[in-house]
């Protein structure tokens, strides 16, 4: 065995290191680009505030620039739109980030509302998009107080609205 940082005498060390190279740098800056956090827009917190306080709108849709390394708004639900809205406005083949505002009457006929926090991580969007949205999620997340359930959808079927409204109960 060698000392950390040097190479060893007969060169078998590292002697195939180039061909993975390629393969691993795409996952490599997701790691890092993760493991550095991302910076949240103020327009994120502004746009749940209005949606949570003001009934400005029934979602928000959040979305990863990996350029500039920032969760900004995507989408912002109008009061009308309901929960096809949200649906409709998330991409089959990327990641995105989702709070909707879901009112409901209980049993005993009691106007609620709750707001679901949603992870969309469709299985056709790309695994390191996959991976900067599960591992940036906490960091969204911890920001917008007053959340009171939380859903992981990787299809529609995953975050329907039956799948809410048990969840509400």
């Amino acid at each position: 065995m060698t000392p950390k940082g040097s190479k060893p005498k007969d060169g078998s060390q590292g002697r195939h290191r180039h061909l993975f190279t390629p393969l691993l740098q795409p996952m490599a800056m997701a790691f890092k680009m993760a493991t550095e956090g991302m910076r949240v827009k103020q327009e994120c917190l502004s746009s749940f505030m209005e949606m949570k306080w003001k009934k400005a709108s029934r979602y928000v849709v959040y979305k990863i620039d990996e350029k500039s390394r920032e969760v900004m708004v995507d989408k912002v639900g109008r009061p009308g739109d309901g929960y096809e809205g949200l649906a409709a406005s998330l991409p089959l083949d990327d990641c995105r980030y989702a709070v909707f505002d879901f009112d409901f009457v209980t049993v005993d006929n009691c106007q609620k509302s709750k707001i679901f926090f949603i992870t969309w991580s469709p299985t056709a969007s790309r695994i390191r998009s996959k991976i900067l949205y599960a591992t940036s999620k906490q960091g969204l997340r911890r920001l917008l107080e007053g959340i009171h359930y939380e859903v992981q959808a990787t299809d529609a079927a995953e975050m329907g609205l039956d799948v809410i409204k048990e969840r509400a109960k």
